[in-house]
Order: C-alpha cells, then sequence, then structure tokens
C-alpha cells in the first residue's frame, strides 16, 4: 500500500517558481491543491470556486488567464484548448488513469522539484505513472 510522506517546502528552494499559482480541476482530488498550498503555493481547487464541480472549462481557463495560473488537469479539452488556442498558458496533465488518491499523491510528493523544475521552461507537462514529459 502506498502511503505519503510530505516534506514542507515552502519554496525556498525554488526561488524563480515563488510566484506560482495554480487552479486544480474538479476531477481531481481537493487534497491536490492542499497539496500544492502546503508546498508553498497558491492553489484553487473548483470547490473554492462559486459553482464548484460544475465549474465550466471557459471560466477555469479565464481565471488561468487573469490569474495566471497553471491549469492541473486530467481533462483533454484542456489540451485541446492548449493546442489549439494556447489557453491556459500553461497546463499540467495528470495521465495516471485510475488510481487511488492516495497514489495520486504520493506521485506528486515524489515528483514535486521535478514538476518545479519542467514548468519554468515547458508549458505544457504530463505526469504519468511512470514519469514527467514537457512539451
Amino acid at each position: 500500500m502506498f502511503g505519503i510522506c510530505l516534506t514542507i517546502d515552502k519554496s525556498e528552494n525554488h526561488p524563480s517558481v515563488s510566484g506560482m499559482k495554480f487552479i486544480v480541476d474538479a476531477q481531481l482530488p481537493y487534497k491536490m491543491a492542499l497539496f500544492i498550498r502546503y508546498k508553498g503555493f497558491d492553489a484553487l481547487h473548483t470547490n473554492d470556486l462559486p459553482d464548484k464541480e460544475r465549474t465550466s472549462d471557459d471560466y477555469i481557463r479565464g481565471i488561468a488567464l487573469q490569474e495566471e495560473r497553471i491549469v492541473v488537469t486530467k481533462d483533454s479539452d484542456f489540451v485541446d484548448s492548449f493546442m489549439l488556442k494556447s489557453v491556459p498558458k500553461k497546463l499540467f496533465l495528470i495521465t495516471t488513469g485510475n488510481i487511488r488518491n492516495k497514489q495520486l499523491l504520493f506521485l506528486l510528493d515524489h515528483n514535486w522539484d521535478k514538476i518545479l523544475e519542467m514548468l519554468q521552461t515547458h508549458n505544457l507537462i504530463e505526469m504519468n505513472n511512470l514519469s514527467i514529459i514537457g512539451y
């Protein structure tokens, strides 16, 4: 069984990324936004918004553009809009399939430094069960 061991980061080791802000889409757990906040970053989850899990993709794209947030999602519709319109400006795509939230958070924690590093040089990154890929 997977466990999770979180380390406090608060972005001290990543001064160039300390201003990164995230918005986590509805199909990902609220704990993901909490994890990102715990690491010292500004993070919203769709459950923080007025329409909660019914927040439209267009609304999320609008917030991402207006507030310069990185969209964290499993939704391929965001990939389509990113490829066709460059909206949102930065996208963190999760393609792990259906795994337990505990496993997802373990992967996120285990790869957090690499994710931050890649977000500095890539506008689209994908995290699957085995790797992180920058596009």
